[in-house]
């Protein structure tokens, strides 16, 4: 009887100072990386630390950095990307390694907050709903970047972060983007005070991996452009 098929896979373990750990896992059909990882969890080494929740793409927070790229480990099939039988999965880039593939956000979402990506409604409980059309300019500007989940898979992946850490990064900055052109939103002059910065979005060299990497296909180069574009018009103004 022929052996089953094999695949050797170098998991990081540790910290920043960490090392590569070899496995081997049984290679089945279908399977995704993150059925390795947890396979290696579930019966080779329990003390392997990784994060995850929904397994269908919806939460985010399986994102690792697979042979050297970015993704969503539930949605990534061994058979794509495992070349020779071999997978190397290791923790996020640009983001501090809490162990093996876990990574602390914590600095991810605090540039949400520097980049001013809370709501902030100008109406009350006593004033009627603000209504919309779906079909407003604004609107639509605001759809094309609104399905964001914060996996961190276009941070990790962008070079200025790498090269600038106080950049703010194309998640914050697609966030700011998608509050500019939310009409019911009052913050705009401290939000495109708060992007228009040396860390903020003209720090953009228009790369675009952020983009070729987004699992939801959204586009934050395309979102950076617009607050360029909506900086340089408030400045003229006078509003920044």
């Amino acid at each position: 009887m022929a052996a089953s098929p094999k695949l050797t896979v170098s998991v990081w373990r540790g910290m920043e100072s960490g090392r590569f750990q070899a496995f081997e896992v049984p290679r089945l059909e279908s399977q995704t990386v993150l059925d390795v990882v947890t396979y290696i969890q579930r019966h080779l080494d329990p003390t392997l630390a990784y994060r995850f929740a929904c397994r269908v793409g919806m939460c985010g927070s399986c994102a690792m950095t697979v042979n050297g790229q970015a993704r969503w480990t539930c949605r990534t099939h061994v058979d794509k990307v495992a070349a020779h039988d071999r997978l190397e999965v290791a923790p996020l880039h640009n983001l501090p390694v809490v162990r093996d593939l876990v990574t602390d956000m914590s600095p991810f979402f605090d540039k949400w907050a520097r980049a001013h990506g809370r709501f902030r409604g100008t109406r009350t409980r006593e004033d009627d709903f603000a209504r919309v059309p779906p079909d407003a300019p604004q609107r639509l500007l605001a759809d094309a970047a609104i399905e964001c989940i914060g996996c961190g898979v276009c941070y990790s992946s962008c070079d200025i972060v790498a090269w600038n850490p106080d950049y703010l990064g194309p998640a914050a900055l697609n966030r700011a983007w998608t509050l500019v052109n939310d009409v019911r939103d009052g913050g705009n002059r401290e939000r495109l005070a708060a992007i228009a910065g040396d860390a903020g979005c003209h720090a953009c060299h228009t790369l675009m991996s952020c983009t070729e990497r987004c699992p939801k296909q959204l586009s934050p180069t395309a979102s950076i452009a617009g607050l360029k574009r909506a900086a340089m018009v408030a400045a003229l103004k006078g509003g920044i």
